[in-house]
């Protein structure tokens, strides 16, 4: 039993390392697009992006899942039900009763992304803008342009100093994969569960604890380590 247990828990986690693996691919990026964005000198784009981070984070994950994956069926539907009482229709209803519900994983995985790209957005934000001015004027001075500088000088330097929170960001992903199981996407959580339900066992919903604690653990090891690679940055 305990071999069966371990097997079908490992294919949970192969789930739940893909989501963490493919939000962390996207939301980093995208991470820093949004942060650029927060910090534009144009003020419209400056606190669209800004409410639109203050929006994500002020709400929970949770909720976000339920609101994409369900969200595209219910405007879909409403908008077909608005089209047989009238009759009638613009192209823009007709544009919303052909939305698709997204596929559960995709649901979570877009989810995720927003959600995490938001975090990164102000953590980005924080480490740029603690870098003096003075270094972007030196580099002005050597003939840099402020792209040049950013990638060549500042960056770097940003990386070494979001180290800590990001790492605390990633290490609480792995843990908040686990709430995709609420639009039914496949995890170790789905996975332990199932034999509660099944056969009455709640010691596989407690042995997932420890591919969690393994996985938070080399990560922990991991970012220990790059912080100190990173050391000869002095701040």
């Amino acid at each position: 039993m305990f071999w069966t247990v371990t097997t079908t828990l490992l294919e949970g986690f192969a789930e739940t390392l893909k989501l963490f693996a493919l939000t962390l691919a996207f939301s980093l990026p995208f991470g820093l697009i949004i942060s650029f964005g927060s910090m534009s000198k144009l003020k419209p784009l400056k606190w669209l992006v800004r409410t639109f981070v203050w929006i994500i984070r002020g709400t929970p994950l949770m909720l976000q899942l339920i609101v994409i994956y369900y969200g595209p069926g219910l405007i879909a539907g409403w908008a077909q039900e608005m089209v047989m009482q009238t009759g009638e229709a613009n192209s823009f209803i007709m544009w919303l009763t052909e939305w698709k519900v997204l596929d559960r994983f995709a649901a979570a995985l877009l989810a995720f992304v927003i959600n995490y790209a938001c975090y990164f957005s102000e953590i980005y934000r924080g480490g740029i803008e603690s870098i003096s001015k003075g270094q972007y004027e030196a580099c002005q001075v050597l003939g840099m342009s402020k792209t040049q500088a950013f990638v060549h000088v500042v960056f770097i330097q940003v990386i070494k100093r979001i180290i800590p929170p990001m790492s605390n960001e990633i290490i609480t992903l792995v843990k908040d994969t686990s709430l995709a199981r609420i639009i039914s996407v496949y995890e170790i959580i789905w996975s332990g569960e199932s034999f509660m339900k099944s056969d009455g066992l709640l010691w596989p919903l407690f042995y997932t604890g420890a591919f969690y604690l393994v996985a938070c653990g080399l990560l922990t090891v991991l970012f220990n380590k790059l912080e100190k690679k990173m050391d000869y940055f002095r701040s």
